[in-house]
């Protein structure tokens, strides 16, 4: 695995959970204190559009880890989540990131 598709799910992964937490914030002021009606709809169609990109670039590194359904299920939901994919990304870091070291394909343990 090409360490680039690492890099693109960590990106993604930062943008969604940091625009999450915008589109939260954007809530509390719009139904909380009725103000930002406008910057909410914005910020929520950034995060859809952004959450896409995401879901792609994590099943792109799920099916290259051949990670099984569940871990790759909560791979993708955790970008639904208010700052869970901020952990979610720290593990799959430290899981992906030993096979990319020598850059020789690496056997899935299981």
């Amino acid at each position: 695995m090409k360490p680039s598709v690492l890099t693109r799910y960590r990106v993604m992964a930062y943008a969604t959970a940091v625009m999450l937490l915008v589109l939260c914030a954007c809530m509390v002021a719009k139904y909380g204190f009725g103000a930002g009606k406008d910057l909410t709809l914005v910020v929520s169609q950034i995060h859809g559009v952004l959450f896409i990109i995401y879901l792609v670039f994590a099943f792109d590194l799920g099916s290259k880890a051949k990670w099984k359904f569940g871990k790759l299920l909560w791979v993708l939901i955790a970008g639904t989540i208010p700052t869970a994919a901020f952990f979610v990304e720290r593990q799959v870091v430290a899981e992906i990131r030993p096979r990319l070291q020598d850059g020789t394909p690496q056997p899935v343990k299981v």
